[in-house]
């Protein structure tokens, strides 16, 4: 991991996240920038594409030919765009970007909206990476989820993309469903080991704000219920070699998300896209790194008459206060199962590791962090409440002078 250095020699490495906004039905669990279109929409690939376009070149500046490592592309459901659409795309970014010569491009895709061929497109376009959303391989859970696939349809769609060459591919599944049982959470967790699938995204189901599912709760299994399959799945997943390393990601050897590792080490992102978040750090000043963070217009016919606004696609920004730098840093840092050297802390953060002493002190007492001065790691006891291990994190640093 590149360090920072509060003098400001040096930046982090720079990702980019595309947001495709369009998907078929939005899901009742959703809070995501996803807006509803149907089956069989005809989407304005052309006036996205040329929205894009324009939106990356008024960020340009703020990189200064930088390298890029990693490019996701989100949403919604951007498999709904055609194979040509990304050639496009990818032509546009290989003008304007330095791109590494082993970058890595994720595309998400939604079992429910591949046509056949399809996976073979997106190969050749420059995809190399595939984000699955399974969710669940059982049809009645995914009807209670919304979702358009059925089990089989998942299942098929792996076997595409291993015939079309993909040979990264990660599958999203959840746990914790209305009605579920141990046993058939592990079930789920069985058919996609079957699948081999390099990573694994494999998080529980939560009522976020502004959703169906918020203001209609389902019946959720109660929290012993949601221990045991978190424990037993746990267990399962190394066993198979899916090491985890995030609190809900599992990978094999070498097969971490590059993207996602990047987020959770306080790296930098262009955003672009509708509704899509940035954040970048900006060197050379005398007092030290800054950090802001940048979010485009969301809705997405507000996003493309952006094209002919002098205000261009940018709906707001915000610098990170000094003194919100080690909140922020520790949120995406201590996800991280091998958490983060106490010096990648003062590299960020710009405070002295003495700053936290007692605090990290308190928190080790409480079996929230591991005993390693040299470090800011999260025990397992820890990644299970880390909002109370935040909470101690963030009050060290208000308290702090």
């Amino acid at each position: 991991m590149t360090t920072l250095s509060r003098r400001g020699d040096s930046l982090p490495p720079l990702s980019l996240y595309v947001h495709v906004p369009w998907c078929v039905r939005k899901c009742p669990y959703c809070d995501f920038n996803s807006h509803g279109v149907g089956h069989g929409a005809d989407l304005p690939e052309a006036h996205y594409l040329a929205a894009l376009r324009q939106d990356l070149d008024a960020d340009l500046p703020l990189v200064g030919g930088r390298e890029l490592t990693s490019i996701f592309i989100g949403g919604g459901t951007p498999s709904l765009m055609s194979a040509d659409f990304y050639a496009a795309l990818f032509e546009v970014l290989a003008t304007r970007l330095s791109l590494a010569s082993d970058i890595e491009v994720t595309l998400e895709a939604n079992p429910g909206t591949l046509e056949r061929g399809r996976f073979q497109g997106y190969r050749t376009a420059g995809i190399n990476r595939l984000s699955l959303g399974v969710q669940s391989f059982q049809d009645g859970q995914l009807q209670a989820l919304g979702r358009i696939h059925s089990g089989a349809d998942a299942i098929t769609a792996v076997d595409e993309a291993r015939h079309a060459g993909f040979d990264n591919i990660n599958i999203d599944l959840m746990h914790g469903l209305p009605g579920q049982t141990p046993a058939l959470a592990l079930a789920d967790l069985e058919r996609a080991l079957s699948l081999a699938p390099e990573h694994l995204s494999w998080y529980q189901l939560t009522l976020e704000p502004n959703t169906e599912f918020h203001s209609r709760p389902p019946v959720l299994p109660e929290e012993e219920v949601l221990w045991d399959i978190q424990d037993r799945g746990h267990e399962r997943l190394e066993a198979d070699g899916l090491m985890r390393y995030e609190i809900s990601a599992y990978a094999r050897q070498g097969l971490r998300s590059r993207h996602n590792l990047n987020y959770w080490r306080f790296g930098d992102y262009l955003g672009i896209g509708a509704g899509a978040h940035g954040k970048l750090s900006a060197a050379g000043t005398q007092d030290g790194l800054h950090v802001e963070r940048r979010w485009k217009a969301r809705q997405p016919e507000a996003y493309l008459r952006r094209c002919q606004d002098p205000r261009g696609f940018i709906a707001g920004r915000a610098e990170v206060e000094e003194d919100e730098l080690p909140l922020e840093f520790a949120m995406n840092a201590l996800r991280l199962v091998e958490g983060v050297s106490m010096a990648d802390w003062e590299a960020h953060t710009g405070r002295p590791a003495a700053t936290l002493e007692a605090r990290l002190l308190a928190a080790r007492k409480k079996g929230l962090l591991v005993e390693d001065g040299q470090r800011l790691q999260a025990s397992p006891q820890g990644l299970l409440f880390l909002n109370e291990l935040l909470v101690m994190i963030g009050e060290a640093d208000a308290g702090a002078e």
